[in-house]
């Protein structure tokens, strides 16, 4: 009897060396191939993720425009994506916690820059040297290469039509102090880059007293998700929203929202992005996905719409393209905080 029970136990013993051995030669192959420049890479990619046949993914970007462009993935390579979205401090949560219970569940993060550079700090994400990195404006691939963007998010100012006139829009972030704004002004949670170049630009003292003292006379209504402040603004809850992103604003308009945006100075962007976890579990299916996404298919497949399965081409609904062949972007426009 204690023979058989010490054999189930040493039996219990190999099963669970088996996935610590499996995460530990898949880390292997994935710094290999990160750094991999051969003429052969895609193939070699292309080739491991068919054998691995899936690939996890944690996304903050929309949920149809997730679906469009992992369809589109799926489509060309027969490998399929399972994608869980979140806010991106979820995203961003979620990733550190599977990561310090040693649970190696997600292959790749797409989120905005700052949550990515957190993930970079704490080790979590293989850098990666990719052909296509040659194609992207310089500040959307830092020295690290642990994350690079795949496409620029611009922060617009949007308005409800039904309850502020365009005579009465303000022309700078000062005349929001006006006491007509009362009760009316909304901000999205998370957006500290967005606040800290705006406050850079006008002065740090003058800056951080203007956004104090607007609290305080006409407050600010803080939601979380600039998909739902901007719904927010569109059912007239806040009528005008200081943090929206351009795409969403149109897209909302596409609708027939009562809803339209402009830029105050100065106008200000942030990288999206991806990065590959150092843990990843599918380690080719990962930079095959990573490299879809910032090279031309993924530009590709992020201009066509969800209803347009013709892929017409649009113009400011989509996000900004971070290649250098797209489009140029106004010349105070800065790009997660730093100039062009």
């Amino acid at each position: 009897m204690k023979k058989r029970t010490l054999h189930v136990l040493l039996a219990v013993a190999g099963l669970a060396v088996v996935p610590r051995v499996a995460a530990q030669e898949a880390r292997g192959v994935l710094a290999g191939l990160a750094a991999y420049e051969g003429a052969d890479r895609h193939q070699r990619l292309l080739e491991g993720a068919r054998r691995e046949g899936f690939l996890s993914l944690y996304t903050s970007f929309p949920p149809e425009d997730v679906a469009t462009l992992n369809a589109a993935f799926e489509k060309k390579y027969g490998v399929k994506v399972r994608a869980w979205r979140a806010a991106s401090e979820k995203v961003l949560q979620r990733t550190v916690a599977e990561a310090q219970a040693g649970r190696d569940e997600v292959d790749l993060v797409d989120s905005n820059s700052v949550p990515l550079e957190l993930l970079r700090r704490q080790g979590l994400l293989q850098p990666v040297r990719s052909s296509y990195h040659a194609d992207l404006i310089p500040a959307a691939v830092p020295e690290h290469r642990a994350w690079a963007w795949a496409r620029l998010s611009v922060f617009v100012q949007a308005y409800n039509t039904r309850l502020i006139k365009r005579a009465d829009l303000p022309a700078s972030y000062g005349d929001l102090l006006d006491p007509r704004w009362k009760g009316k002004l909304g901000i999205e949670a998370s957006d500290e880059d967005w606040f800290a170049e705006v406050v850079r630009t006008l002065g740090e003292e003058k800056g951080l007293k203007l956004f104090r003292e607007l609290a305080a006379k006409n407050g600010l209504s803080v939601r979380r998700g600039h998909s739902l402040l901007a719904q927010m603004v569109a059912s007239g809850e806040v009528p005008f929203a200081l943090t929206v992103y351009n795409f969403t604003a149109d897209q909302l308009k596409r609708q027939g929202a009562p809803l339209e945006w402009f830029m105050l100075s100065p106008a200000v962007a942030h990288g999206n992005g991806f990065a590959v976890i150092k843990r990843a579990p599918h380690p080719h299916a990962a930079l095959l996905y990573y490299e879809f996404m910032i090279g031309d298919d993924g530009l590709h497949d992020r201009r066509r719409r969800p209803e347009d399965p013709g892929g017409a081409q649009v113009g400011s609904d989509e996000q900004e393209d971070p290649h250098r062949a797209g489009p140029e972007l106004p010349e105070n426009h800065r790009p997660g905080g730093s100039r062009r």
